[in-house]
Order: structure tokens, then C-alpha cells, then sequence
């Protein structure tokens, strides 16, 4: 067993309560053992089919010689850069695998037409992609896909020959790939998107881009054993108990990589735990923090800390009231599995489904439908268009003041979302503000790079507790992208997804403030001097 957790403070209390408990109950073996019945009656449906995560190595081995033939062949044929098309698990896996071995992976989980221009310009000749999508529909996919089909077609490549599909059996894209002659990975469909990184979505781009999966599934072997004992020490119980069951109970989680040798851990963790957990007005929300984070040293009564960290030395001090967690790569990602499904339980949710994301993908389709004419305004300074919910922007007359009226709204068991729908290449800079703003407000803040947090953290947003409050950067692209054989371009579906989600937000009666950058080369240090 790789994996090895210590606790302190409220979270080891919740442990030496709990746990026992879930010992008695035989939690870990029948989670094991497929048990639906383990989340009440509400949620067997769901859970019917959805536990095919706890048998992924044994499923997935017989992928590694058909994903290393293909690697190889692409290979003799000079194609070396793998480009990977997906959305929330099919792209966030693979996003920590290859960065944690070190291998490069051009993870395209972005309707910005300038990201989707910069990967369509970067060695097209010598590219494969990935096209990654469990549903089959996905309408960010779907649009990468076609553009890449005439990207090729251009280039006078058949796209056949570059372009492979994963999802699962007998859904739309399955059909269709096969009929036109692609290769064709099909995933479990028994495993849920955010639990699918060990299946065919994080396996095959991993593999093309060259990682070793076959040690990866090892890795994730070796704690098999001992998630399924029901005992004191399972990692997946005391994890599960440390982060879901302190009383009152710690809803923010603070997630620190501090010496920890993977990669962007808290990233794919965030999909796994807001989407599973954030749902009947309840949850747990992940905050990806860096080691100088302001939530570290603020004492915050609802933020509970872990930090992953490298090689264990028992000896070694744990910081009072957090957890510290280590272990390979596979095995950490097999024992959050384990310890979401158990979190779920003991919340008193269904951790396998996700039922308002949809909404947001609903309020998107209708705005392409009807194409509305922007709403205008409520104000304009130094190149940055202002918008807010009802009553939000009343006296404010400057972005400072609309920041000030948005950080209002938190109340002291809040939280503010920062959601950039912008060319992240481009812009990263923007993702500094989350510390910034997290000295500025005294509260737990998070940042997500549109649209790709819509299918991660954007079911915790509608469906968690009603604490938050979301601060949204969309820009006004000074280049766009058509889609082909769509009546809509990536600029269009982009700002229609921001202003879709803003829309289901304020619904449900969630403050939303967007500024909209009229000239990006400019707007991001506007928008970061009005924040300070």
C-alpha cells in the first residue's frame, strides 16, 4: 500500500467517530462488491451502474497492447504531438498523467477561438487527436472534432488517419466514428466521466503521448487490497470520513501539492469532488490553493486543509487540524474514488450523478437558438463592459465599486468563484487574482477557466450550498472561428456558455458580476488593478 494519510484536529476526530461505523456497516467490501444499495433508495438506479470504477485496472489491461500498437504506428509514420479534445474527466486525467510523467499532452478543453487556433496551428502535419466525449454529444468535442477534420482535409491528410475516438459503446459518436471509418477506443460504460480516469478516457491520450499506463494500473493494483477491507486503516474510509464527516462540518476543502511529485493533482480531484458531492444544497468545495494561498494562515472555521506531500516520514509533524496525504499517482486517484463514494454516503447524496449541469448546457443551446442581442451594460469603463444581476451594480459607478458590491454579498460562510471564459494560453495571469482576492474578501475563493469548469465545479455552483457569489471574465475575441456545418462560430458558443451559466446562477438567485474585456491586450491589467 502506497497511499498513507494522517490526521489531525476535527478531521482525526471524524475519523475515530466514523470510520468504526463504516467498518460495521461493511462500506468499503460492498462498495467493492457493486452494492448499489449503499446511498438509499433514491440513488440505486444511479449506482446500478455506475461502480465499474472499482474493477478499472482489470478492465483497462487489455487496452495497453492495442493503445501501444497505435502509439508505434503513428510513430513510424512520423506523428509524435497528440493532441487530446475533452471535456471535464476525459480531459482532466489525462492532464495530470502525462504532466506527472512528464509527457507532453495538448489538452484542448476550450472554445476560445484563440486556444482552439493555437492548437490548429501547432504541427499539424505531424499531430494526432484524441476526441474524447463518454456522452458522445458534447457539443465542445463535437465543434473540435470538425475542425479539425477540415484542418486536415486542408492539409490534405486523411482524417481518419489522425483523428481517434473515445466514448462509450452505442452512443452517438461511437456510431458515427465507426460508419466514417475512424479508430474507435470504447470506454466502461459502467463508469461515470469523473471516475474514468484509469478507463479508455485516461488511458488511451496517455498512452499515445507516451506514458507508461501499464505501471500507471500498477500503481492503482497495489492499493486494491486494502480499499476493500473493511478496517480501521482502509485509506479510502479514513480518507472519505476525514473530509466529509467533521462536525460542524468543514465544507471547503483546501487542496495544497506541497512536495508532492504529481502534477496538477488538486485539478483533477476539484471534477471529482464538486461534481460528486455538490448536490440537495449540500457538498464539499474544493479550493486548489498554492503554498502562499491566504486561506493557510486565515483560520477560516469551514476550510479544512490537505496537503499532498512527497516521501512519508512518520515522524514527521502535521500542522494541527489538516490532513497530509502521499502516495504513486494511480493509487491516489483509485483511493479518492473510493474515499467520494464513501463522502457521499456519509453526506447523505448521490455521488454518481450531476443533475444541474445540464441547465447550464440547456440556457447555452437556447441562446444559439435564438441569438439574443447582447443585454447592455450597466456600465463601461476603461474598456471593460459591466454586467451584474438584479440590484447588484445599483450606485456603482467605477470596477472597483462593482468588485466592492459583488464581495458584499459573501456571507461568512461564503465563497467566490472566479470564472475566466478566455484564452488561458493567452491570459494566464488572470488566475493570480484568486489569491488576491482571497486577502481581499477573507473568504475561500476558487478560479475556473471557462468553459472547462462547467463540467467540473459547475454542479457544485448550482446545486451545492447557496453561498456563493461568482465573479465572470469573458472577452470580446478580436478573432473568431466558424464551426463547420454549424450555424454558430467559437466566439458565439463561448460567450453563449458564460452568458447561459450567468443566467442559470442568477435563477437560482446566485450574485453574478461579469466584466467583458473589449480589448483583451489591455483589459486583463485593468481588471486586475480594480481588484486590487
Amino acid at each position: 500500500m502506497s497511499v498513507k494519510i494522517a490526521v489531525t484536529g476535527a478531521a482525526k476526530e471524524a475519523v475515530d467517530r466514523v470510520v468504526p461505523q463504516l467498518v460495521a456497516d461493511l462500506v468499503a467490501s460492498r462498495i467493492t462488491d457493486l452494492d448499489e444499495t449503499l446511498w438509499g433508495p433514491d440513488a440505486e438506479s444511479e449506482a446500478a451502474k455506475r461502480l465499474g470504477w472499482t474493477q478499472s485496472v482489470a478492465i483497462s489491461r487489455p487496452l495497453i497492447p492495442e493503445i501501444t500498437a497505435l502509439r508505434d504506428a503513428l510513430h513510424a509514420d512520423g506523428v509524435n504531438h497528440i493532441v487530446l479534445g475533452g471535456m471535464g474527466g476525459s480531459s482532466l486525467a489525462p492532464e495530470v498523467i502525462t504532466r506527472t510523467y512528464g509527457v507532453e499532452l495538448t489538452v484542448l478543453d476550450s472554445t476560445d477561438p484563440g486556444q482552439v487556433l493555437s492548437a490548429l496551428h501547432d504541427r499539424l502535419e505531424t499531430t494526432a487527436v484524441v476526441i474524447s466525449s463518454k456522452s458522445g454529444g458534447t457539443v465542445e468535442t463535437d465543434s473540435q472534432k470538425r475542425v479539425y477534420e477540415k484542418a486536415f482535409r486542408e492539409a490534405g491528410i486523411d482524417p481518419t488517419t489522425r483523428i481517434v475516438v473515445v466514448t462509450d459503446p452505442g452512443s452517438p459518436l461511437d456510431v458515427s466514428a465507426r460508419a466514417d471509418g475512424y479508430r474507435v477506443f470504447n470506454a466502461d460504460p459502467n463508469v461515470g466521466g469523473r471516475f474514468s480516469a484509469l478507463t479508455a478516457f485516461g488511458l488511451v491520450p496517455s498512452g499515445l503521448a507516451g506514458v507508461d499506463i501499464d505501471a500507471l494500473l500498477r500503481e492503482a493494483e497495489v492499493e486494491e487490497l486494502a480499499l476493500a477491507q473493511d478496517s480501521l486503516d482502509n485509506p479510502g474510509l479514513v480518507l472519505g470520513a476525514a473530509i466529509s464527516a467533521t462536525v460542524p462540518l468543514k465544507d471547503k476543502l483546501g487542496i495544497v501539492a506541497d512536495g508532492t511529485h504529481i502534477v496538477g493533482f488538486a485539478d483533477w480531484a476539484e471534477q471529482l469532488i464538486a461534481e460528486s458531492t455538490g448536490k440537495l444544497g449540500k457538498g464539499i468545495l474544493p479550493v486548489v490553493l498554492g503554498l502562499s494561498a491566504p486561506e493557510l494562515t486565515e483560520g477560516l472555521a469551514d476550510v479544512q486543509i490537505i496537503r499532498l506531500v512527497g516521501d512519508w516520514n512518520a515522524t514527521r509533524d502535521v500542522a494541527e487540524g489538516e490532513i497530509e496525504i502521499t502516495g504513486t499517482l494511480g493509487g491516489q486517484m483509485i483511493t479518492w474514488e473510493y474515499a467520494i463514494a464513501v463522502a457521499g454516503r456519509i453526506l447523505g447524496i448521490n455521488p454518481f450523478d450531476q443533475p444541474d449541469v445540464e441547465s447550464a448546457k440547456v440556457a447555452t443551446r437556447a441562446l444559439l437558438d435564438e441569438r439574443p442581442a447582447p443585454t447592455a451594460p450597466a456600465l463601461t469603463a476603461d474598456g471593460i463592459e459591466v454586467r451584474g444581476t438584479a440590484g447588484l451594480l445599483d450606485g456603482v459607478s467605477d470596477l472597483a465599486g462593482a468588485v466592492d458590491a459583488l464581495l458584499a454579498q459573501l456571507g461568512p460562510d461564503g465563497y467566490l468563484a472566479v470564472q475566466a471564459y478566455v484564452d488561458r494560453l493567452a491570459h494566464p495571469q488572470l488566475a493570480e487574482l484568486r489569491d488576491v482576492l482571497a486577502a481581499k474578501s477573507g473568504r475561500p475563493v476558487t478560479f475556473g477557466w471557462g468553459p472547462r469548469f462547467l463540467h467540473s465545479t459547475g454542479q457544485y455552483h448550482k446545486g451545492g450550498p447557496k453561498t456563493g457569489v461568482f465573479l465572470q471574465i469573458t472577452e470580446a475575441a478580436s478573432t473568431d472561428l466558424e464551426i463547420p456545418e454549424r450555424p454558430f462560430t467559437f466566439g458565439e458558443l463561448i460567450q453563449s456558455q458564460a452568458a447561459g451559466d450567468a443566467s442559470v446562477l442568477a435563477a437560482l438567485g446566485r450574485p453574478v458580476l461579469t466584466f467583458t474585456m473589449t480589448d483583451p491586450a489591455t483589459g486583463v491589467n485593468v481588471i486586475a488593478g480594480a481588484v486590487r
